[in-house]
């Protein structure tokens, strides 16, 4: 499988307010996908690219059972799908297993099939992992559960910044797993797979306030990272070309 049984409701997605952007949701086996775009989207072929992509995913880690259960980076085939490949490199990058890139890397395959589909105006998301395309700013909360602190912490996106991937791992909130306590660790690349397992490798170095800054010079120490985030209690750690708003 590709999603812990311990599935949640993502009720995050019921506060997006993007009026000028076209809403779509398609669920696929495990893989629950939440689309904002600005032209309407075919959901069969969706559907048919979410489903090759799992299969190949499936299908290498039927041929090698540790691609699903490895929590080390795991050295892949030459001829293995591009995905796989792309989700061994980002889990080599930052010392975890691959599957810790898979939810941004479906979403950043599937952006990039929608963006030759000729849309200019893309936002993916996966699981609290996202791949976004915009030509126009965009707001992105940052959701740390039940820290209320931190309710209102909002990231600007610049239109120039993107293709972009903004990824989130906690160890508080959400079925992934994570071996730290942090209410939420942010990572942002160009490559949403990068993002993804940046932001779990981050997020596992963090069991206390006093983690957070070296959190994050881990998250900066990896080359393709752009920006990261830590939060826990009332820390706040930050690196990169952040742009903060209410």
């Amino acid at each position: 499988m590709l999603k812990s049984p311990g599935y949640r409701d993502r009720f995050y997605r019921r506060w997006s307010a993007l009026g000028d952007l076209r809403r779509c949701r398609i669920a696929c086996e495990e893989t629950d996908l939440y689309i904002r775009s600005d032209k309407a989207l075919d959901k069969e072929f969706l559907r048919e690219r979410i489903r090759v992509y799992r299969r190949q995913i499936t299908a290498y880690a039927q041929k090698d059972p540790r691609f699903f259960s490895s929590l080390k980076p795991l050295a892949v085939e030459r001829d293995a799908p591009l995905i796989v490949r792309e989700m061994a490199s980002a889990a080599g990058l930052c010392n975890v297993g691959p599957m810790a890139a898979v939810a941004g890397a479906l979403a950043q395959f599937l952006g990039r099939d929608l963006l030759r589909r000729g849309l200019n105006e893309l936002i993916i998301e996966n699981g609290g992992d996202i791949f976004m395309v915009s030509k126009r700013a965009r707001t992105v909360a940052v959701y740390a559960g039940n820290n209320r602190r931190w309710r209102s912490l909002r990231l600007k996106i610049k239109p120039q910044d993107t293709p972009l991937g903004i990824c989130t791992s906690s160890g508080m909130v959400g079925h992934s797993l994570s071996f730290g306590r942090a209410d939420a660790a942010v990572v942002i690349s160009r490559r949403a797979s990068l993002a993804d397992a940046a932001a779990t490798a981050t997020a596992n170095r963090v069991q206390s306030p006093q983690d957070a800054q070296e959190a994050v010079q881990f998250a900066r120490s990896i080359r393709g990272i752009s920006g990261a985030i830590v939060l826990i209690g009332h820390t706040f750690a930050s690196w990169g070309r952040l742009e903060f708003t209410a």
